[in-house]
């Protein structure tokens, strides 16, 4: 099995990456949705957010309200602490799962965590191979008020929230341009997985007798 970790910032364009490479064949364990199913109704970590930060943070159906937390932590990077350290435990434990299950069902799979807070949450040295999504940080505050209507103080404030570029590039063993078109960023997927290919190519070559 192949392990990959995907990171990049906030409107980088990890998701198109992420996207073409479920496409090309790998198993993409998306840990943004395994933040949702780490909070849903019932669990654990909700009842800890709650504890943490009121029942206002519940809507009328007694389920996560993620607009009024993602208001309230963006805003205060202490509190964005304090419930990192209340989801990603139960991330973790989900995605120990969700890889058991795809090595189970193919020994030679090549796994992909999508993780938005790889860097900050210390996974740096976890994988194979980290591949990082770059885009300039003026160029994504701009997108996430263009493309997702945020104002320019909540961009800001989200980009704000993540570790700076330098981190992430830092720890990268391939950098991801994002900062162009989505077919550009797509045709520099496909030569990564080639490589990766010839990776595992060569490891089997090495291994039979």
């Amino acid at each position: 099995m192949q392990r990959i970790g995907l990171t990049g910032g906030i409107a980088a364009g990890k998701s198109a990456v992420s996207a073409r490479l479920e496409e090309l064949g790998a198993v993409v364990i998306d840990h943004d949705l395994l933040a949702r199913e780490a909070v849903a109704p019932g669990t654990a970590a909700l009842g800890d957010i709650v504890d943490a930060f009121g029942p206002e943070m519940l809507d009328a159906e007694g389920a996560l309200d993620r607009a009024a937390l993602g208001s309230f932590v963006f805003a205060d990077l202490d509190a964005l602490a304090r419930l990192n350290g209340i989801v990603h435990p139960a991330i973790r434990r989900l995605s120990v799962e969700r890889e058991a299950a795809a090595a189970t069902a193919d020994p030679g799979a090549v796994v992909v965590h999508d993780i938005p807070l790889l860097v900050e949450t210390g996974q740096a040295d976890a994988f194979h191979v980290l591949v990082v999504v770059h885009a300039p940080a003026a160029l994504r505050v701009a997108r996430l008020v263009e493309l997702r209507g945020l104002s320019r103080d909540e961009a800001q404030g989200r980009v704000a929230a993540q570790v700076d570029d330098e981190a992430r590039l830092a720890v990268a063993d391939v950098v991801l341009d994002g900062s162009g078109a989505v077919e550009d960023l797509r045709a520099q997927v496909d030569e990564l997985w080639q490589r990766l290919a010839e990776v595992r190519a060569a490891e089997l070559a090495a291994e039979t007798p």
